[in-house]
């Protein structure tokens, strides 16, 4: 993944994203385990995200993906869990009967941000320069 563009925007975001079944029981297996991938895909796609890894344990899910500044981070979960949830139940009604109370999902997740070379101290020392070299017309060089 490198810079991308959007109409008003220039960008490199990266998100590790992490989250369950409900009650984190077991049963992303098989087709429902394809079936889930297949639906992450064709979700983040659609909306002009970047999918980098998707991983499917039989009791949560990772996926690493860069998603447009327009989209915020719960939106793109929620997108995710609520339309795959939705068609896992239509194309695999026996997974209702491992669940109770109707909900495929975990209400919570995991997001962490990602960089390459721009770490939190680059940033960090990137701002202070700033700070103290406001009146230099000299720009930092990152390093990349």
């Amino acid at each position: 993944m490198s810079l991308r563009r959007a109409s008003h925007a220039v960008y490199d975001t990266k998100y590790h994203l992490v989250w369950a079944p409900k009650y984190r029981k077991s049963i992303l297996r098989e087709e429902v385990k394809s079936l889930a991938e297949e639906m992450f895909r064709e979700i983040l796609e659609r909306r002009d995200c970047e999918v980098e890894e998707v991983e499917i344990a039989q009791d949560h899910v990772h996926v690493f993906t860069s998603i447009p500044p327009r989209y915020s981070i719960g939106e793109i979960v929620g997108a995710l869990k609520s339309i795959s949830a939705r068609e896992i139940f239509c194309r695999h009604p026996e997974v209702k009967r491992e669940l109770w109370g109707g909900e495929f999902w975990e209400d919570g997740y995991f997001v962490r941000t990602v960089g390459d070379k721009v770490t939190a101290e680059v940033i960090k020392k990137y701002i202070q320069y700033h700070r103290h070299e406001e009146k230099s017309p000299n720009q930092l060089d990152l390093g990349f």
